[in-house]
């Protein structure tokens, strides 16, 4: 392309989907991606709080360097969605991005454990995320590329067993691995992130473009923004979304101190503790996106934020550890897959036709700014009520603080599912 073009190329999908020739193979391949990414950021996120608390016992401190990854989530897709959108090559528009994210997360993954002080582990932990969300945007955009709008559901149903499995086999085998050595699971997560991540990029092909024209790079890098301002769909479902990413983000990086230090439980507790929430994950992506196509995926989520906002506010009565606990947890559970499986889908059911990969870095973004709040607040609230929460040296504060975001977010999810019903409606042949 000549330098003196004022444009950019633009490419969509043709109008064959490879899922009309591979079928539902394509959505076991492309769930391979959110199985490799979810390993990786949950062992981050489980394990590396009890590292930290060796370099430092602020939990503020430690809430802040893992709530750090936000900066990158909102950031970096802001930039990489769009240029996905208009990149023109023979590997296709999403993968080479996917492509150069590899190498970096499987080596900062490798190299974490290792670091000898707080700094040190920062600044890894910094570059993991870099690489992380250079990965994760394009990967998204694969799936209203390569996917019809009938499956959609479905496919997130897929990704969330893959997310679940990893759940249970990172925070689970995690925990266990951690005994036999320190770096286990960290070295782990690298090898299996780079070989799930690695497939996605070697055996998903994107359709064929068709070229479109656009202005270029300072244009398209504003095109997220343009998109919140005239869709008011999108912006309903990112400030939900941003609502259940702090919620999920703020237990995640908690939930292991919660267990041995509020309750003062040995790390197998912890361990069972998140086999449960794991188990919830994958019972509630095998059966939340057939719900979903029954009575639409906003429906189900909205049933499924007040079983979860509840039974959140609930936790923070708890002062020492019942074993039936883990019959309530594992419910609450069901109920937090069922709204994370199916809150994609309903982003694709919503969302312009247009500009995909431009909407996905958006979600990204508000991600991203539920990972800088959820994480950080959090830790400010177990440090603030800790002279008055003696009984579990404030940590019983995490579960209302994590409820309140879901529960507000209710009303935008009842606009959403009416939003959904519409253009279901519209969709269906005269």
């Amino acid at each position: 392309m000549s330098t003196s073009d004022p444009t950019l190329r633009l490419v969509e999908p043709a109008a064959t989907s490879p899922f009309e020739r591979v079928g539902s193979r394509l959505l076991w391949l492309l769930g391979l991606g959110a199985f490799g990414l979810a390993w990786s950021i949950t062992t981050v996120a489980a394990y590396l709080p009890p590292a930290l608390d060796e370099f430092t016992e602020s939990t503020t401190l430690i809430g802040a360097i893992l709530a750090a990854e936000g900066v990158f989530a909102i950031f970096i897709p802001l930039l990489i969605g769009p240029l996905s959108d208009a990149t023109v090559t023979p590997l296709g528009r999403r993968r080479p991005f996917m492509l150069l994210a590899l190498g970096p997360m499987i080596a900062t993954l490798a190299f974490l454990p290792f670091m000898p002080s707080l700094p040190a582990v920062a600044a890894v932990l910094f570059a993991f995320f870099f690489a992380y969300y250079i990965y994760e945007p394009p990967y998204r955009g694969l799936y209203p590329d390569c996917l019809p709008r009938d499956v959609f559901g479905r496919s997130q149903g897929v990704q969330h067993l893959y997310r679940g499995a990893a759940l249970g086999g990172a925070l689970v085998g995690g925990g266990f691995l951690l005994h036999v050595w320190e770096p286990f699971p960290f070295v782990l997560a690298a090898g299996v992130t780079g070989l799930a991540c690695g497939l996605v990029i070697l055996l998903v092909k994107e359709p064929e473009p068709r070229p479109v024209e656009v202005p270029r790079l300072l244009t398209i890098v504003a095109t997220p923004m343009r998109i919140a301002r005239r869709d008011k769909n999108v912006r309903r479902f990112l400030i939900a979304n941003a609502a259940w990413e702090a919620t999920f983000a703020g237990m995640r990086t908690f939930v292991v101190l919660y267990v041995i230090v509020g309750l003062d439980q040995p790390l197998y507790v912890s361990s069972v503790v998140l086999a449960c929430v794991a188990g919830g994950y994958v019972v509630a992506a095998a059966v939340a996106s057939r719900f979903g196509d029954m009575f639409g995926l906003g429906a189900v989520i909205l049933g499924a934020s007040v079983v979860y906002g509840f039974g959140l506010l609930g936790g923070g009565f708890a002062t020492e550890w019942h074993w039936w606990f883990c019959g309530v947890i594992f419910l609450v559970s069901i109920a937090a897959g069922t709204v994370m499986t199916l809150a994609w889908g309903l982003l694709f059911k919503v969302m312009p036709a247009s500009d995909r990969g431009a909407v996905s870095a958006l979600a990204l973004m508000t991600k991203g700014a539920g990972l800088l709040v959820g994480p950080l607040v959090v830790g400010a609230a177990i440090d603030i009520f800790k002279p008055y929460l003696e009984s579990t040296d404030g940590y019983a504060v995490v579960w209302p603080t994590v409820a309140i975001p879901i529960l507000a977010a209710i009303p935008l999810v009842v606009l959403l599912a009416e939003a959904e019903r519409v253009r279901d409606r519209a969709a269906r042949p005269a």
